[in-house]
């Protein structure tokens, strides 16, 4: 080996350097991963927002105004809402009802049809004698709903009533029953 010639790496430090790369690129994946999944466990759930719900015969029983949601668990807008949608029932629940109503759930198709739910989230406000004051559709910013709900609780007319946002999933219709009757095929023509 001369002396005045350059080093050159030899296979095993190549090796060395590339294995090290390939360690903290590992460390990095790993790292993000795991905080990825930390903050999707700690966003808030629908179930969440429901469970913190009041029941629909009881907000209609009380001298609040309510706000009915019409949600579904696949709605890519309702999830969206969750964490805002909580936050205003937890500030506003002393003086306003809060109903989240699934609409997968056929015990509320009655509703669905009442207030003609056809997209989701929506939203239906009444005042204290559950009168139809307004209504919203679609994934609505935090700062319109806390604006019709303040006017809600105060008796006025609602800010941003029959508001509608293009992130809206929609909702298929029941199909109607088949009540034809089969034909009689063994009368012959007259």
């Amino acid at each position: 080996m001369n002396p005045e010639s350059p080093i050159s790496p030899t296979p095993t430090t190549s090796n060395q350097l590339r294995n090290l790369l390939v360690a903290i690129a590992a460390i990095l994946l790993t790292t993000a991963l795991f905080f990825g999944f930390q903050a999707q466990q700690s966003s808030t759930s629908l179930d969440a927002v429901a469970a913190a719900a009041v029941p629909i015969d009881e907000a209609l029983a009380n001298s609040k105004p309510t706000t009915i949601e019409f949600y579904a668990d696949w709605c890519t807008s309702c999830q969206s809402m969750a964490a805002d949608n909580l936050s205003l029932e937890k500030e506003y629940s002393d003086r306003m009802n809060f109903v989240m109503l699934n609409v997968d759930n056929t015990k509320w198709l009655p509703e669905v049809t009442k207030y003609r739910v056809d997209g989701i989230p929506r939203f239906i406000f009444l005042d204290r004698e559950n009168k139809l004051i307004g209504d919203t559709t679609g994934a609505i910013p935090r700062e319109i709903m806390a604006a019709n709900i303040d006017a809600a609780i105060g008796d006025l007319p609602l800010p941003h009533n029959s508001v509608s946002s293009d992130r809206t999933s929609p909702v298929s219709e029941a199909k109607a029953a088949d009540i034809s009757q089969p034909r009689d095929h063994s009368k012959k023509p007259a």
